[in-house]
């Protein structure tokens, strides 16, 4: 009997729980009457009443809600993996818990993953939100695709279908700053698309903000690219053959005038012309040594708090550990 473990990771979601909880489970009637259901939400050390609200569904369902208790935020990508290592299902599925992606589509991913697909993807083809949030998305994922996943769709995704496989694998590389659902696909497993409008949030605010958003896309670059340190090498042997040129060019002079050139604003604008440069090379150059650091301390993603196993009906749900 094939084990689904739906991972919904949670920050400031209050309100959101009860509602989410109710859709997941409605949403059970379009599987197989086969398939087994595991619901693990991770409690990303949110400071409201989130992990109560979780606490309270489990408390109504309790054969199949697990809640993973972080210690502190950690950011929604290693509250991911947390969740991811505290599964057990043959097959996984990754969603919002403010439900802006559609788990009625969930049922059409399951039909490819038994027909042997490892990995399947909801593909944004669209998005409810405009304005700002709308843009910087558009641009990121454009970024991405042209810089460093060249084999991603188009659109973006957060909303994933995976194989137990690819779930352990992407646990095992425990990997730092960087966007795990990216990892998928960089594992190279062959994966089939499924478009859909993504829905705009109905319940709470976003506290995904815009510091995240360039932190997420810095990382990402970083993680999967190498053209940030490409492009300084590239600009620097252009800088390089002009400054020899222009050097030449001043021996030319030197040789040919009886008087030096002033050239006080020229020495000036190139100066200042490669300290910047030489300065945006540092930033870019160091944004990979702290990460280089950061990996080296093996310091963990995540620190789990408590786990709230499900039990028995008529039982209370208790701690792991």
């Amino acid at each position: 009997m094939p084990k689904l473990s739906i991972i919904v990771p949670c920050y400031y979601n209050q309100d959101n729980i009860p509602v989410t909880v109710q859709d997941l489970l409605a949403n059970e009637v379009n599987f197989p009457p086969e398939v087994e259901f595991e619901y693990v939400f991770v409690n990303d050390g949110s400071g409201d009443d989130t992990l109560g609200a979780l606490r309270r569904a489990q408390a109504a369902h309790p054969v199949n809600i697990k809640i993973v208790d972080l210690a502190a935020n950690v950011g929604s990508y290693n509250a991911i993996v947390a969740g991811m290592a505290h599964a057990t299902g043959d097959c996984l599925s990754i969603i919002t818990a403010d439900l802006q992606d559609p788990p009625e589509l969930m049922a059409q991913m399951y039909c490819y993953w038994q027909q042997g697909i490892k990995l399947v993807i909801g593909n944004r083809q669209d998005r409810a939100e405009t304005g700002p949030t709308r843009w910087f998305a558009q641009a990121f994922h454009w970024l991405m695709k042209r810089l460093a996943l060249k084999n991603i769709p188009d659109g973006g995704f957060d909303f994933v279908f995976f194989d137990r496989q690819v779930n352990d694998e992407v646990v095992r590389l425990r990997e730092r700053n960087s966007n795990v659902f990216y990892l998928m696909v960089w594992l190279g497993f062959p994966y089939v698309t499924i478009p859909y409008v993504r829905r705009k949030r109905s319940i709470g605010t976003s506290r995904w903000t815009l510091s995240k958003k360039i932190k997420l896309l810095i990382d990402s670059l970083l993680s999967f690219s190498y053209f940030p340190i490409r492009a300084i090498s590239a600009v620097g042997l252009v800088l390089g053959v002009i400054a020899l040129l222009y050097g030449f060019y001043i021996i030319g002079l030197r040789l040919t005038s009886p008087n030096e050139p002033p050239g006080w604003t020229t020495l000036m604008v190139v100066m200042l012309f490669v300290s910047a440069f030489q300065m945006v090379a540092l930033g870019v150059i160091g944004e990979y040594v702290w990460r280089a650091l950061d990996a080296a301390r093996n310091r963990p993603l995540y620190v789990v708090k408590h786990v709230y196993a499900p039990d028995a009906p008529g039982q209370n749900p208790s701690p792991e550990h």
